[in-house]
């Protein structure tokens, strides 16, 4: 089925994957008019990682990282919101108090999606598995959980190898089962909401950590035997790692006894109200729903064993009782070797009408999917009604992001998040009396050029 659109006549689009690549994906294309058979196969083939059959479900955790203005992750959810992004205002309707950060309760985001995505009447959501690429218009937004048959089947087209790696979700704690008398809320630096803060926050003094590190080091994990069966053959030897952006816990806390303390353990901005001082360590946690009833254990990523995760977490002070309503645990990632097969477009090289969106590409973090589904969207409607493809300029955190996923050497490409180390230099100077400029007028200076060049190019774009 076909749409006429501006004497054109447009074919339906076929999108892989409702995730939030997929579902933004769709939305832009039917915001244009054009038809989109939206293609999902759960609940019909299970993922391991997904809890429900909703459009855009958040597995690892329920933040959308920093929306300060000043930071990569808040400078990109603005372009967003200045490219009419549909998912970012479903975060922006859901979200719950996280600081600096946006957090969202992750039930209704991703029921506001579907809800979103079924009354939209160019779409068509269909509960099949695809497990070959189609002929005609097609965006693969497949995720980091792609179906190894979709897998195979990308690799036949692609003629490349694919790069694998084991990514890991926290647990998530009931909140009236943390002892408030020990734990407490605050957000690091006093951001976020006034005299409450965002956060639970469980305070540990030194003997406490290294007793927690050394449990932690010695608790008994899960084999990765069964993911390395789920991938079978066609994945290069030493190709099975953990995304450095996304490392388990235990495997953290093995590269020393302080390595917790100065990563997602670190007590900085924070003090204990009952004592008036900074704690050795602090656990972190993260309002997971709106309700307020759930939190997650921040940056608890973890492949132990179900029993040792209670075991073990439970000797942190405050969630010696913890009713644990999800467990961590692990899954496999794909993604594609985007810099031998992709242009900046999000478009497959050897195919026009073929375009690749998500994490599948090497991007990293929901709003980097997000993002390149919206690309991805817009370039496919503009392919088909003849139209000039969107670059964005690289000055952009999404031009940027697309010119490193796309040009990156093979070597050590690794899955990418926004920050501004992607972006050329600043064209101003750099010294005041004499000293270098600060990191945050040096970020501040990032973001209004982004947003400005931004501006400027959606203008004169056509």
């Amino acid at each position: 089925m076909s749409e006429t659109i501006n004497n054109i006549s447009v074919p339906t689009v076929t999108v892989i994957g409702g995730g939030l690549a997929g579902s933004e994906a769709a939305w832009q294309l039917a915001s244009q008019g054009i038809n989109v058979d939206l293609f999902e196969m759960r609940p019909t083939v299970e993922t391991g990682a997904h809890q429900t059959s909703n459009l855009g479900e958040l597995v690892c955790s329920n933040s959308l990282g920093s929306d300060l203005p000043d930071r990569a992750s808040g400078v990109l959810k603005a372009e967003l919101r200045q490219l009419g992004s549909m998912l970012m205002d479903c975060a922006d309707q859901t979200s719950v108090p996280a600081g600096g950060a946006l957090a969202v309760d992750r039930e209704q985001f991703s029921k506001l999606i579907t809800q979103r995505i079924c009354s939209q009447p160019h779409i068509r959501l269909i509960r099949e598995e695809i497990t070959e690429i189609p002929d005609g218009p097609t965006i693969i937004a497949s995720g980091p959980l792609t179906s190894t048959s979709l897998a195979e089947s990308i690799g036949k087209i692609s003629g490349e190898d694919h790069l694998y790696f084991f990514d890991a979700i926290s647990p998530i704690v009931s909140q009236e089962s943390i002892n408030m008398e020990i734990a407490f809320r605050g957000s690091r630096y006093g951001k976020g909401e006034l005299d409450v803060g965002d956060y639970i926050n469980c305070p540990m003094d030194k003997d406490q950590y290294e007793h927690f590190v050394c449990n932690l080091i010695s608790a008994d994990r899960i084999e990765l035997h069964s993911f390395e069966e789920a991938i079978k053959s066609g994945v290069k030897a030493g190709a099975h790692q953990f995304f450095e952006g996304c490392l388990p816990i235990e495997i953290m806390a093995d590269r020393g006894i302080d390595s917790l303390a100065y990563g997602p353990m670190r007590p900085v901005g924070l003090t204990d109200p009952r004592t008036n001082q900074r704690s050795h360590a602090v656990v972190q946690l993260r309002q997971d729903n709106i309700a307020g009833t759930l939190y997650n254990i921040v940056g608890f990523q973890t492949n132990l064993k179900f029993a040792e995760q209670k075991r073990v977490f439970q000797l942190i002070p405050g969630l010696n009782k913890a009713e644990f309503v999800r467990f961590g645990q692990m899954h496999r990632n794909t993604f594609i070797s985007a810099p031998t097969l992709l242009h900046p477009t999000m478009q497959f090289r050897q195919r026009e009408d073929l375009f690749f969106a998500g994490q599948i590409t090497g991007v990293e973090s929901y709003v980097g999917n997000v993002a390149t589904g919206l690309l991805a969207g817009y370039n496919m409607a503009r392919l088909l009604t003849g139209r000039k493809l969107m670059i964005l300029p690289v000055t952009t955190i999404l031009g940027a992001l697309c010119h490193y996923v796309t040009h990156a050497s093979l070597a050590d490409f690794q899955p990418m998040k926004a920050n501004f180390g992607l972006l050329p230099p600043l064209q101003i100077e750099t010294k005041t009396k004499g000293r270098r400029m600060r990191k945050r007028q040096r970020a501040q200076a990032h973001s209004q050029r982004a947003l400005a060049d931004l501006t400027a190019y959606l203008a004169s774009f056509s």
